[in-house]
């Protein structure tokens, strides 16, 4: 009884005690946590080296007098204009306008382009018939359309929106199609064998085999838009954030010009960041959907 007591008594202060798993898991994941967040550090502190570049020679182009203020106003006469832009709620209420246009413009625009695409690209027929006069619609830019539209739609919100959604469904259409077309003639055939209604034949594989084309034209379908949007603002409106900028030059302020294009330019990284976002979320859902 001594002796094994004594045994168990040596012996028990050199058995080391067994590490849980979760903390050698943990271990990798925080390491790639870690290098993940500075990857994207670096590449954020990377994409500020050319802002900040410009805002210094901006700096010292006012500082040398290179132009008169008029001409060039300084960054802080700029964020000044911003800041009381914001607080008057001129630039809030204008910039609000002008996403209201740009949403009834994507819903009209980016749902005829959908569905213009899906019959182009499901139905021969209409492939045939809607497709080459489609393309040669498709050639005129925006700005041709514009003085055709104020004789059937005047100068109000109707040729605003008209003339934002034309540039938007010229890009869903044409690669919502191309989506389509390019989808492998195997997936269509185990379609057909399984015996898919259409609209199980469009959920379950028209959208996911070709979600990378839509979402491919909605994108360019939003920053048409959004630039086609600026162009109709500054050629004839009231409101809005390109009015804002008209209205900034017939004053000689030429540093509320230069907080309508800061703040033209915010809106659409915005814009692409979320639709990048959306993207990502997308691709996940196509991986499912087979």
């Amino acid at each position: 009884m001594n002796t094994a007591s004594s045994t168990a008594a040596h012996v028990s202060p050199h058995v080391s005690p067994v590490p849980p798993r979760a903390t050698s898991r943990a271990a990798p994941r925080w390491q790639a946590l870690a290098s993940t967040l500075g990857t994207r550090a670096f590449n954020f502190a990377a994409g500020l080296i050319l802002p900040l570049l410009l805002l210094g020679l901006w700096q010292y182009a006012v500082d040398r007098q290179w132009l008169a203020e008029q001409i060039l106003p300084a960054p802080a006469l700029v964020w000044q204009s911003l800041v009381e832009l914001w607080e008057n709620g001129d630039l809030t209420s204008n910039l609000a306008i002008s996403l209201v246009r740009l949403g009834w413009s994507l819903a009209i625009g980016g749902g005829t382009g959908f569905l213009l695409g899906i019959a182009m690209g499901i139905s021969p027929t209409i492939k045939a018939y809607v497709y080459p006069g489609f393309q040669l619609v498709s050639q005129f830019p925006v700005i041709g359309w514009v003085p055709l539209l104020i004789i059937f739609a005047g100068i109000g919100e109707a040729l605003k929106i008209s003339a934002i959604s034309i540039a938007v469904v010229v890009p869903v259409a044409v690669n919502t199609f191309k989506g389509i077309r390019n989808i492998p003639r195997a997936l269509l055939e185990v379609a057909a064998v399984y015996r898919f209604t259409f609209w199980q034949k469009v959920r379950r594989l028209v959208l996911p085999a070709a979600s990378a084309g839509i979402f491919n034209g909605l994108r360019q379908g939003v920053m048409q838009a959004w630039l086609s949007l600026v162009f109709v603002e500054l050629l004839a409106s009231s409101e809005g954030i390109g009015y804002l900028m008209v209205w900034g030059r017939q004053l000689l302020q030429l540093d509320i010009v230069v907080v309508g294009m800061i703040v033209i330019g915010t809106v659409g990284i915005v814009l692409d960041r979320l639709l990048a976002w959306g993207e990502a979320r997308l691709q996940g859902w196509q991986r499912r959907a087979y």
